[in-house]
């Protein structure tokens, strides 16, 4: 998936409302790409496998690194997200998820919005 497509994805699970937005998960969790397997777990709390099927299909370096910071989110080790994201960001400057999870930190639906550990 291209930039601007992640980026239009990211929008549309933000901004529109829960039945668009579990329509939208639904349809990308059927993917094996793992940009769009990440942004299901990262948006939906009942995506718990959508991760592990990431990790399995990321066959490039920012795919695994991509993997690995939505892990850590998800395990609220902001520490090590903070460390993986300035590594990714070395490499992959311009990355729409990475670039979500600095400007939002921990989804929603996974905590309270602005809890941070």
């Amino acid at each position: 998936m291209n930039d601007s497509g992640l980026e239009d994805l990211i929008r549309r699970l933000t901004v529109h409302g829960d039945a668009e937005k579990g329509a939208t998960i639904a349809s990308i969790r059927t993917s094996s790409d793992p940009i769009l397997l990440i942004a299901a777990a990262l948006f939906d709390a009942g995506s718990g496998d959508s991760l592990e099927r990431a990790a399995r299909n990321a066959t490039s370096t920012r795919d695994r690194q991509l993997v690995a910071i939505a892990t850590a989110l998800l395990e609220r080790d902001h520490d090590r997200v903070d460390a993986l994201v300035r590594d990714h960001l070395v490499d992959f400057p311009a990355n729409p998820i990475v670039a979500w999870i600095v400007a939002n930190g921990t989804p929603g639906s996974r905590t309270h919005e602005g809890e941070r550990s």
